[in-house]
């Protein structure tokens, strides 16, 4: 047995060299990575390892380890790639790119071993076994002044504990462009890769920071001039010690100083403690009235609702103007076979088409295998 087990290892180093050395040459002459040498690598020449033992987990899905590649965070052990695929183009592609160009191993697995490897998550044809991802001290988040921007916003997260919940967050956060994000070490979700899926890799990308003193936190950077924003229901929560704190629909919300804003727990909402250190409380208000269970909304939804009531004051993106360019293209007339009515709206722009085909291109990524 112990022959055997030299004699596989033995093997992948062999085919590691070979695939590695490939890539180079493959790289110098132009030519893109993959394709028929990809597709005679040995199936399932996966020699086993203890991923716990090393102190790894296996990320999936096509986006996340992209976007682990090229922020290199992580250590990665191994790229794993679904058998099967005669050829690798696109974000593919360049995954194989980076992983030669950092002389990582790249095998190829059957789709049911990948299936079972990563739990029968959507994988996208792809997994890396890659090292943990645990937020930094909040101390290392850096100062910012009242005197600078005014319109700098972090997201502050009290006991999210489902991953999916968190992910979600994390993609608006980073789309709406909130600067860093700070999350409780108490009763919260850990960075794990189902976290990383649903953010579709944002949180590889994001400054996350956690703090193990959320209330002597807020209050630090309260009395530095920010705003503490927390958020309750509709309805709001029995508010007994913070009865004076206003409650405000978030459309109603002035973003005219740094903000932190404080999102609680799936079933709880914030715990009285940080919300007696708000200075001010957001609300959704319903379109209608709801009957009791049906008053509040799904965390990341809200998250989503409120970042961009804040966001949308925001005065242009830094730098390239774009958000300026479409908001232009909004005005301009569109020809369309209902007449001027229908140009008259800025949603059915050229502007906000390209929008939607973007949206539309994001969320087919999460649903594709």
């Amino acid at each position: 047995m112990t022959l055997l087990l030299a004699l596989r290892g033995t093997t992948w180093r062999c085919s590691g060299h070979l695939l590695a050395r490939h890539f180079s040459q493959a790289a110098r002459r132009g030519e893109r990575p993959g394709g028929e040498w990809l597709s005679r690598l040995r199936l399932d020449d996966l020699a086993p390892t203890s991923r716990s033992a090393g102190g790894l987990e296996l990320l999936f899905g096509l986006f996340p380890c992209l976007l682990a590649l090229q922020a290199a965070r992580r250590r990665v052990a191994r790229l794993l790639l679904q058998a099967g695929r005669s050829g690798l183009q696109g974000e593919r592609a360049e995954l194989l790119r980076v992983a030669e160009a950092r002389d990582i191993p790249v095998l190829r697995l059957r789709r049911q071993k990948l299936d079972a490897l990563c739990g029968y998550q959507v994988h996208q044809g792809v997994c890396m076994e890659v090292s943990p991802l645990r937020p930094r001290p909040w101390t290392e988040a850096g100062e910012v002044r009242p005197g600078g921007d005014p319109q700098q916003l972090w997201l502050v997260l009290e006991g999210l504990q489902d991953p999916r919940n968190l992910g979600a967050v994390l993609r608006s956060a980073h789309f709406l462009g909130v600067e860093k994000l700070i999350v409780s070490q108490r009763n919260s979700c850990p960075l794990t890769p189902i976290v990383s899926k649903a953010s579709a890799g944002a949180v590889e990308v994001m400054d996350v920071f956690s703090t193990d003193d959320l209330e002597g936190f807020l209050q630090a950077k309260a009395q530095q001039g920010w705003l503490v924003a927390g958020t309750v229901g509709c309805r709001g929560p029995e508010i007994s010690q913070s009865s004076e704190i206003p409650i405000t629909s978030c459309l109603e919300f002035l973003w005219d100083r740094p903000t932190l804003l404080v999102l609680g727990n799936e079933s709880s909402g914030l715990s009285q403690e940080v919300q007696a250190s708000c200075q001010l409380l957001l609300t959704i208000l319903p379109g209608r009235q709801l009957p009791p269970g049906l008053e509040s909304l799904n965390v990341s939804v809200a998250a989503g609702i409120i970042l961009h009531s804040i966001c949308s004051q925001r005065k242009g993106f830094s730098g390239d103007g774009k958000r300026e360019q479409i908001l232009q293209d909004s005005q301009e007339p569109l020809v369309t076979p209902e007449g001027p009515r229908a140009a008259q709206h800025p949603r059915l722009s050229s502007g906000s088409e390209k929008q939607r085909v973007s949206v539309a291109s994001s969320v087919n990524e999460d649903t594709s295998t």
